[in-house]
């Protein structure tokens, strides 16, 4: 896969000293076919290849009520969450899927990767690597903040082969959505990251949040204080929202359009 350019050219300013930059990864880190792992749950319904899957493992169902099952088992729990305070609230994919088939939990993670991979493939960005690399020369501390569910660690693994402590990201201020039950435009996922890092002694005006999303990423990044920057590098995935009232007059504090111009604004 291969990033799309955008009409966006890369510009801003960082006024104060970074400390801590924080990652989106769909849409960001990775290019990701469908733009978002949510989007990818909505996304067209390949049923030759979903009857292919289920074919496979000897799951009697037919496509369009698999679908179906699935998008109502969803609604079921998100409601259920919303109901107990959860405001963008987030499943748990293997173990709806698991409801759904009506299978063992470890064939439900399997079939959860395969289908993820119809609805969403996925790659990494350009020059994601030495960006990374060019991070931790300069001893920022890092983490991840992502709607995600089990498999979004393993990309690192099976793209860059590294762990993710490896490529330098801290386990304490690394969030994904599925772990805590809230998906992003929650702010959810940026108070607990700034509550951590504040015990570190790291305050929300010294970290940085990058993302591809004005909506998911820029907005509640900037509600805790956080600097901005907009990803601006795959048209499938930059989300700029001005339709949105939450985004209408909302900018980031940097643009970029790939990933190895971030480290030059950290100097």
């Amino acid at each position: 896969m291969k990033a799309l350019p955008t009409a966006l050219t890369c510009t801003g300013a960082l006024t104060n000293k970074i400390e801590c930059i924080l990652f989106d990864v769909y849409g960001t880190l990775f290019i990701s076919g469908s733009g978002d792992i949510h989007k990818a749950q909505k996304g067209p319904r390949d049923n030759h290849r979903l009857k292919k899957l289920l074919d496979k493992y000897k799951i009697n169902q037919k496509p369009r009520m698999v679908w179906a099952n699935f998008f109502g088992q969803i609604e079921l729990e998100h409601q259920a969450m919303r109901e107990k305070g959860i405001d963008v609230p987030e499943i748990i994919i293997e173990k709806t899927w698991q409801d759904v088939l009506g299978i063992d939990l470890q064939t439900a993670r399997a079939f959860a990767v395969e289908i993820e991979w119809i609805q969403n493939p996925v790659y990494p960005m350009p020059r994601l690597k030495q960006m990374l690399q060019d991070c931790r020369k300069l001893k920022l501390l890092m983490g991840l903040i992502s709607n995600a569910q089990f498999f979004t660690p393993y990309l690192f693994d099976w793209f860059l082969e590294s762990k993710l402590e490896d490529l330098g990201f801290s386990p304490d201020i690394t969030l994904f959505s599925y772990q805590v039950g809230y998906a992003k435009p929650s702010p959810y996922l940026f108070q607990l990251a700034a509550e951590r890092l504040k015990q570190k002694k790291i305050p929300a005006q010294t970290v940085l949040f990058l993302g591809n999303d004005m909506l998911n990423d820029i907005y509640p990044a900037q509600k805790v204080g956080f600097n901005t920057a907009l990803f601006a590098g795959d048209a499938r995935s930059l989300r700029i929202r001005k339709d949105h009232p939450q985004c209408k007059d909302l900018s980031a504090d940097l643009v970029i359009t790939r990933l190895d111009q971030l480290p030059g604004f950290l100097t």
